[in-house]
Parts: C-alpha cells; structure tokens; sequence
C-alpha cells in the first residue's frame, strides 16, 4: 500500500520531441486482406491496422490515391510484400 494520503502531485512533464506526423497511408492487400499502414515522410512505418476501419475511411475522404507504391523508395518499407501486392496497393498521402 502506498504511504500518502489523497492524491500524488502529478510528476514533471517531459521535454521529449513528439513523434512525427504520419505522411503516407498505404492500403495493400495481403493474402486476401487489405491492411492499412502509416508511413512518416521518411517511409518509417509508425501504425498498421484493418484496412476495413471508419477511421481509413475517414483518413482518406476527398483524398485520391496514387496506385502502386512499387517506387525504390518504397523497397525497405514493404520488402515483405510481393511486387503484385505492392503494384496494386493505394497510396493516400495525408494532409498534416
């Protein structure tokens, strides 16, 4: 059991760097499912999650997609995806 009485004070808020805001939505789809990934502008995947979601729908509205994201700098990031897969997939980038 803790030793104070109430509430603790809250503790020092830290002076960290927030992370980056994602720059690219990827959707490609993967033995029959279609995933959703975000990318930061330096291709670094920072979330991936059902391509299925209201929140994809809600990401890409009004967006166009560019298709196919089988462009070298595209190769790191989706390496473990085949070159139909990456071919077909959509490429939404994001208003940040």
């Amino acid at each position: 059991m803790a030793q104070v009485f109430g509430n603790e004070i809250p503790r020092r808020h830290s002076e960290t760097p927030t992370r980056k805001a994602a720059r690219y939505l990827v959707v490609i789809e993967s033995g029959g499912a279609a995933t959703a990934r975000l990318f930061v502008d330096t291709r670094e995947q920072v979330a991936e999650f059902d391509a299925s979601t209201e929140e994809v729908t809600l990401m890409t509205r009004g967006l166009v997609p560019t298709l196919g994201a089988d462009a070298p700098e595209w190769d790191q990031a989706l390496s473990g995806h085949s070159a139909a897969e990456r071919k077909a997939a959509r490429v939404y980038t994001l208003d940040v």
